[in-house]
């Protein structure tokens, strides 16, 4: 995790917001897995903050780690990188992910939790999760994206700069990942449901990905007619 933040933080004091981090966009180098070799991946849905109000509008982001104010569809900034950040990182510790808790979970629930930033630090698995790891989690989750913590923050929170109360088999989950997985699915299902405030799909479905298809559409065929001219 303060790998992966220390890159978040150098895209933030450039102004550049990632708005998709999720595992599959975290990778190795190579095999080793040596955690010098944590790459983050995927720019595709990146942007940088301009200088008129610093806030992006576009709904952009993977369902299951999309921030409540970008899911009320109001103008954000780089502190959504940070929610995304924090589900990733409760989902690490604990086993399960922060707002489906089961699979008599309705799609209002889950969404209803999301944006109220509802979770739960207890029971399970939390109970051996020291009280500096929550305090940095809840920190990384709050629902008010102006009083969530900032990469630089989370750099020298308590918990990473000690980085001594976890041995290495201090987390047996409860859960396998196919569990994690499925509750995963389930808030994805939840945030894409007719009854959700409003209907969400993948980012590969969003406007802006449309639009950037089209335009490098148009970018081949003006090449391609160039060429053959």
């Amino acid at each position: 995790m303060a790998k992966v933040v220390s890159v978040v933080g150098y895209l933030h004091q450039n102004q550049v917001v990632h708005r998709d981090l999720k595992p599959s966009n975290i990778m190795y180098l190579n095999s080793s897995s040596d955690t010098n070799g944590v790459r983050i991946i995927d720019f595709g849905f990146a942007k940088q903050l301009r200088a008129e109000n610093g806030l992006l509008m576009t709904p952009c982001y993977t369902a299951q780690f999309v921030a409540p104010e970008v899911l009320k569809k109001q103008g954000y900034d780089m502190s959504c990188d940070i929610w995304s950040l924090g589900v990733l990182m409760y989902t690490m510790l604990s086993g399960e992910t922060p707002f489906a808790q089961g699979i008599n979970d309705s799609p209002q629930q889950i969404i209803d939790r999301i944006g109220q930033g509802s979770f739960k630090l207890s029971g399970g698995n939390w109970d051996g999760i020291s009280p500096m790891a929550k305090d940095l989690v809840k920190k990384m989750l709050h629902v008010d994206p102006a009083q969530r913590i900032t990469a630089a923050g989370i750099l020298t929170h308590p918990w990473i700069t000690s980085r001594n109360d976890l041995s290495d088999d201090s987390l047996t989950y409860k859960k396998d990942p196919a569990t994690i997985k499925g509750a995963l699915t389930s808030t994805y299902k939840a945030l894409e449901s007719a009854n959700a405030p409003s209907p969400l799909c993948p980012v590969n479905a969003s406007a802006l990905a449309q639009r950037r298809k089209k335009e490098r559409g148009s970018s081949q065929s003006e090449s391609s007619i160039t060429a053959v001219a």
